[in-house]
């Protein structure tokens, strides 16, 4: 839970670290957006994934299931600026399947934290697993990275892919190469 009465506080010795009028019209309400905003972007500090993947539906067959391009936005945990996306996810159902919805529910769970890119694709690799129980999963998650386009090495346009195979995905190359064919769709 956001503590709102720390983080404004926080805001404003930061404002005053950079030199900045705390009192000054345009920031008298800057800690408090701020604090508001943080209980919106890291809302899924306090959410559980399987709020989201436990109503499931049988399936009278097993064939792939793959949602792609779910945007998200998230904060990199290293230097607190944003990172945003597309994650594609395909599973191998076993006899059960989740709506849709459900499985961008997912990614938003962790994207809504301080996180890095590799760890959150890894979270919802094993939370689709943990809880659908298929017979396989692959995620694959591309972001840009504000840290690196607005600081340090400055290169926008620059793109970061990470993924996770579990299961029948793990080594299987064709079911690799048939999620990397449809996602290019």
């Amino acid at each position: 839970m956001v503590d709102q009465k720390k983080i404004e506080e926080a805001v404003r010795l930061l404002l005053e670290g950079i030199g900045e009028d705390v009192t000054r019209e345009g920031l008298i309400d800057t800690p408090n957006r701020i604090a508001r905003m943080y209980e919106e972007i890291y809302k899924g500090m306090d959410e559980d994934a399987s709020l989201h993947l436990s109503k499931t539906f049988a399936v009278d067959s097993n064939e792939i299931v793959i949602e792609k391009d779910i945007t998200f936005y998230s904060t990199c945990e290293h230097h607190m600026l944003p990172f945003y996306g597309k994650a594609h996810i395909a599973y191998l159902p076993d006899g059960r399947v989740v709506g849709l919805s459900k499985l961008a529910r997912t990614v938003e769970v962790f994207a809504k934290r301080l996180q890095i890119q590799e760890q959150m694709t890894t979270q919802i690799a094993e939370a689709i697993m943990g809880h659908l129980k298929p017979q396989g999963v692959m995620v694959m998650v591309e972001a840009e990275h504000m840290c690196m386009t607005m600081r340090g090495v400055a290169k926008p346009g620059s793109q970061t892919v990470t993924m996770a195979a579990r299961g029948c995905f793990e080594n299987d190359m064709r079911m690799q190469q048939y999620f990397f064919e449809m996602i290019r769709r």
